[in-house]
């Protein structure tokens, strides 16, 4: 239960007055993303503002600089209303000072309003954007319209907020002033030694400063007030993590014991030697599994650098222990590719391999099922399938997660309870800046891989403008009669009005009359079995030019392809160019990568173009993602923003997101439930973060 003196910040903003269903429903839709969630007090003050308008510049008509905001004083002159009937004619009002004469202009204006706050003989302040029109001053639609007694409390400085339909700013600053009213005051969480440091101001105050700044500086991501939020926030994250941390590491893990038979036949079989980082990273995931505690462990690793082959042997080595491995993909394709990559291989070696997803027949289904609760299944890949409470492994040891889209660490924890004592290990194919590990994975151990497979070529990336595609067309021509195999990826499936882009549909149109049956098109739309015959014609078959959306973006392994064009390049972000960059040069022949743009070029898409002729190196690419776009798009989530986070920024924050996991891991260490006097104020900290599950976890635990 959420402790009694939250409930102020957590009461429905239908609570304040002039707030009804309508409103809540855009405010909902602004704080929560979903008018059917309720939008709180909390939510509300955590709503950062961008920007600020400053209405400071006080000036007569005369002097007033065009396209600022001013504020003037004026005598009202004279209303004259549009002809009845034609609402195109605007409404007028005319006013003067002492230097100069003021239009003031209103479109679709209720004239009644206006007359009843603009008496004829009146003084009235009026803030808005000056424009001069045959070089007369003039304000259309003021932001104000005040008497001297309202100018007195008229904000001069007025914060600007991320708005959604429905919401005006003054609105919606009107209800946030209201959150402030009748708030409990907090426990201090922090440590004082800190805030005495940093000269931070306490949570209530910090919010206070941030929603009534007295100039741009003060909403700064680097202002004192801004720094100590999203410090509180970086803790929050941090604390949850290390609470779920220790509740895994409590719940005993089984100290495992294999003679090693097993892994030795399989790195026998295997028609390559492993790289020292794979070697490194397996000797990591053997020490956790030696360990009478539950492996929780993150295997990062650049696009084609053999994370499978880690994820092998650790299931090798777990069933060599007696107990049962399962690997889960996020999509039935990959699944499937996974199964069929490690197929033979398990059968060299006595490993037995089966698959489960959620397009199999319910025989099929069936079978898998009991053969697996028999225990005659030693290794099962599958989707989200695995995971279904009909799925009954008879011991599973090891659960492995490849990451193309994040899991939670709630679905993490759910994972791990399929078995009795299960380690955990997750792979991701995306490098991710150590901010952002920190900020996902700060509950796991982290292993890198750092080298690519010997016998690789480097990609030789090319840029090209889209007005050479005629030079482009013909070289690949002569490419295709020496037998090379080309992807070619378009942003999108098929013709859009709104963007000037080349649909895939399209391309294959256009290329098809040149290359007949040597063309073959994917993407998202298409039946599984449509994508499966496309996709077996351009591995094993006759056609050489796969034209596709980024449905080909992760898991496609078809070692003959050398030739990857990328049209549009300047669309996609960094960590997408990269994984579709790693989508050739799989085998031992030179493979090329041709970004083909349409100009001009924007500043942050040259970068972005630049980056990838100079380097392959996933790490220093994932870096540049995070400066040049935001952190949504280098975890493949969304486009930016740390997801889950309001207030912390990943690049300008890195440094307390270190303090913070080295603060929470104190914390745990000294106080595991906590229940202290500092425990207690944490408990608030969760809660108003929303990283309250990590508390249901302590009751559980």
């Amino acid at each position: 239960m959420r402790p009694n003196h939250l409930n102020s910040y957590f009461s429905s903003l239908l609570s304040l007055k002039g707030v009804g269903p309508k409103l809540a429903q855009a405010f909902a839709r602004l704080l929560r993303g979903d008018v059917l969630l309720e939008a709180r007090r909390i939510d509300l003050l955590l709503h950062m503002p961008v920007s600020i308008i400053d209405r400071s510049l006080q000036s007569s008509l005369a002097s007033a600089p065009e396209g600022a905001i001013v504020t003037v004083c004026v005598t009202i002159d004279k209303h004259l209303p549009p002809p009845r009937g034609n609402h195109r004619v605007p409404y007028r009002i005319l006013a003067h000072d002492e230097s100069d004469e003021l239009t003031l202009t209103f479109f679709h204006a209720k004239g009644g309003y206006l007359a009843a706050q603009m008496p004829i003989g009146e003084v009235r302040y009026v803030s808005g954007r000056m424009e001069r029109f045959q070089g007369a001053p003039q304000i259309t639609h003021p932001d104000y319209m005040v008497d001297e007694d309202d100018f007195a409390t008229m904000p001069l400085i007025e914060p600007v907020y991320p708005l959604t339909a429905g919401l005006s700013g003054k609105v919606l600053q009107k209800n946030l002033q209201a959150c402030f009213d009748g708030l409990d005051v907090l426990p201090e969480w922090q440590d004082r030694a800190l805030l005495d440091r940093e000269g931070w101001a306490s949570f209530n105050e910090a919010l206070r400063l941030l929603h009534s700044p007295l100039g741009l500086s003060d909403l700064d991501i680097n202002a004192p007030a801004r720094q100590r939020l999203a410090y509180d926030e970086c803790l929050a994250s941090q604390l949850a993590l290390s609470l779920v941390r220790n509740t895994v590491k409590k719940t005993k893990g089984i100290a495992r014991n294999w003679d090693g038979k097993l892994k030795a036949s399989l790195l026998n079989a295997l028609p390559f030697t492993l790289t020292n980082s794979q070697l490194g990273a397996i000797a990591d995931v053997e020490a956790d599994l030696a360990l009478p505690e539950r492996m929780l462990r993150l295997v990062q690793g650049d696009v084609g650098s053999g994370k499978t082959m880690v994820a092998l042997v650790a299931a090798a080595d777990v069933i060599a222990s007696g107990s049962q491995a399962a690997m889960m993909a996020p999509t039935d394709l990959l699944a499937r590719q996974h199964f069929q990559s490690v197929k033979n291989l398990c059968e060299k070696v006595g490993i037995r391999a089966g698959i489960l997803t959620g397009k199999d027949t319910a025989a099929n289904k069936r079978a898998t099922l009991a053969a697996l609760e028999a225990g005659d299944i030693d290794f099962l890949i599958g989707t989200h399938a695995l995971f279904q409470q009909s799925v009954v492994f008879a011991d599973l040891g090891l659960a492995i997660v490849d990451e193309q889209h994040r899991f939670g660490v709630h679905q993490r924890l759910t994972l791990s309870s399929k078995g009795a004592a299960t380690d955990l290990l997750v792979m991701t194919a995306t490098p991710i800046p150590r901010t952002l590990v920190l900020t996902h994975y700060g509950d796991m151990d982290v292993s890198l891989l750092t080298e690519k497979p010997a016998g690789r070529k480097p990609i030789e990336t090319r840029t090209m403008s889209l007005d050479r595609l005629g030079e482009l067309v013909s070289r690949l021509e002569t490419a295709l009669v020496q037998g090379a195999k080309c992807y070619w990826v378009c942003p999108l499936v098929e013709e859009s009005e709104l963007l000037d882009v080349m649909s895939a549909e399209d391309r294959f149109a256009s290329l098809k009359p040149m290359f007949g049956n040597r063309v073959e098109l994917i993407h998202g739309r298409m039946t599984a079995d449509e994508k499966k015959s496309a996709m077996d014609n351009f591995k094993d078959g006759d056609a050489q030019i796969l034209v596709a959306t980024t449905v080909i973006e992760v898991g496609v392994d078809v070692p003959a392809a050398t030739i990857m064009v990328i049209e549009h390049a300047e669309r996609f972000g960094l960590a997408q160019l990269h994984q579709l960059r790693g989508r050739v040069g799989r085998g031992d022949k030179a493979s090329s990568c041709i970004l083909l743009f349409k100009g001009p070029l924007g500043q942050i898409a040259r970068e972005r173009l630049n980056m990838m002729r100079e380097t392959e190196d996933g790490f220093v690419i994932a870096e540049a993602d995070l400066r040049l776009r935001g952190e949504g798009d280098v975890l493949g989530t969304k486009q930016s923003g740390m997801p889950g986070f309001r207030i912390a920024d990943a690049e300008a924050h890195k440094d307390l997101m270190e303090i913070a996991r080295k603060e929470a891991r104190l914390i745990v260490e000294n106080d595991p439930t906590l229940q202290g006097n500092r425990g207690a104020a944490l408990r608030d900290l969760l809660y108003l973060f929303g990283r309250d599950e990590a508390i249901r976890l302590l009751k559980a635990g």
